[in-house]
This record gives C-alpha cells, structure tokens and sequence, in this order.
C-alpha cells in the first residue's frame, strides 16, 4: 500500500496526485492505463474507493475497492497474526547444594511443568555462607536436573558460577 509520509496513511480517491494510473477492477481484472479522472469515475460508479496500492510503479497502481472493509479485514489479520504469536518465558528455580530428594522432586515437577509450557528455565543453585566452597556439589546437582529432563529440554549454555549463584538455562526441545 501506499503510504502518504505526512500522514501514515494510505492514499485514496482525491489523495492520488498523479495524471496516469495502472487500474485493476473492483473483481481483480486489470483495466490498463487510465486518467485519474477516469479511474476516480469508474470507482464512483461502482460505490468504492480507489486505493493506490504501489507508489514506486510506472505508472502508480491503483485498485478499486471498498476501503473501509480492507482496513477492517487488515486489522483483522494482524489481531489473528497476534494471537497465534507465543511469547517464551524464562522462569527460575532456585535450588541449595544440600537440598533433600523430596524437595528436589517438587521443584523438578515444577521444571518440566514449565518445560511443557515452552517456556525456557533458568536453575540455579545458591550458595550461602562457607557453602561456596563445596561448589562442585553445586555442579553435580545441575548435572542431576539435567539428566532428569534430558529428554524434553537442552542446556543452552554450560553451568556458570555468577558470585555465590551456579546457574544455567534449559530449552524445551
């Protein structure tokens, strides 16, 4: 569509400053190369708009149609394109090196839970006090989670130690 810079809008009937036009008809059929007075004529005559729908050809392309009705209808396929757009999410669990198996079996449920919904999980292992110095405890509990969802998630990156943080993040497969 054409596009009047000082407006952003899309010009139509009396907007279309140009002596020559292309025309396609109201039913798609190419008219050929009219006058825009004779353009402006014929789309009266069939109760619509005449819209110019390339700028940049020689000369400009113009089509007779209902504007109103191509406006709602774009609306409506962007709204739809919308709605069918999924938005990723990175969630976070946190875990402690000396987490007990039940707690870790929660919060795995709750990993794969958001795994399933195709949202990426960010793990991370926190460490506290002298805790930090028995890191690798840290790493063979993310190695846990990760052979635990191994089959509906992949590591995007290696576990890495941020301050008193370990953490890494899945992808569902």
């Amino acid at each position: 569509m054409a596009i009047d810079k000082k407006t952003d809008r899309v010009r139509i009937n009396q907007m279309i400053r140009v002596p020559l036009v292309r025309l396609i008809g109201a039913d798609a059929e190419q008219v050929g190369i009219v006058p825009i007075d004779q353009a402006l004529r014929l789309a009266a005559e069939a109760g619509l708009d005449l819209v110019e729908v390339a700028p940049n050809g020689e000369p400009p392309v113009c089509r007779i149609m209902d504007y109103g009705k191509f406006k709602f209808q774009q609306a409506k396929k962007a709204q739809e394109a919308k709605k069918k757009q999924t938005q990723t999410q990175v969630k976070e669990v946190k875990l402690r090196p000396k987490i007990e198996a039940h707690d870790l079996s929660v919060k795995m449920r709750n990993v794969v839970r958001f795994l399933e919904e195709r949202n990426r999980v960010k793990v991370t292992v926190q460490f506290r006090g002298r805790e930090i110095a028995y890191s690798e405890a840290g790493r063979k509990l993310l190695e846990r989670v990760t052979a635990e969802v191994s089959e509906l998630a992949v590591v995007e990156g290696t576990p890495k130690m941020e301050g008193r943080f370990l953490s890494m993040i899945l992808a569902p497969k």
